[in-house]
């Protein structure tokens, strides 16, 4: 081998980090829809 090369940095909290972003907020709206077509389909 004629150099050293770092290996590449460490992605997964990132990657962690998105997921949430994202699933978070989704998870919350499809709770809330689901609370509220109950009441509306139940009274």
């Amino acid at each position: 081998m004629t150099g050293e090369s770092s290996p590449p940095p460490d992605r997964r909290p990132l990657i962690a980090f998105s997921w949430l972003w994202v699933c978070a907020p989704l998870a919350y709206g499809l709770y809330e829809l689901v609370r509220k077509a109950t009441q509306l389909f139940t009274g």
